[in-house]
């Protein structure tokens, strides 16, 4: 049987301001989703766009308890889990 993977990624605006968190199946359609628009809601609202973040699960159930473990924290510690990965904030569309 074939491994699915399960992404839980941050995207912010361009001025980094804005922090949105999410889980997926499929990260590189979902970035796309966003990147135009075809999401409904606070991510079009505030042009939260730019992918800064993202970590792999094999399991669903993990991937939103690990989510959920994100939400609960501060500003802080999201921003830090950030700066480990990608200090600069760059756009990891690319990696995709």
């Amino acid at each position: 049987m074939l491994n699915k993977q399960y992404y839980v990624y941050f995207l912010t605006n361009w001025s980094n301001k804005v922090l949105y968190v999410g889980v997926t199946n499929d990260l590189k359609r979902r970035v796309y989703e966003h990147r135009n628009g075809l999401v409904d809601g606070f991510t079009r609202r505030y042009h939260v766009h730019k992918l800064v973040y993202y970590e792999m699960c094999e399991e669903i159930e993990g991937a939103i308890l690990r989510e959920k473990q994100i939400k609960a924290g501060s500003r802080q510690k999201k921003v830090d889990l950030i700066k480990r990965v990608n200090p600069t904030w760059e756009d990891l569309r690319s990696q995709l």
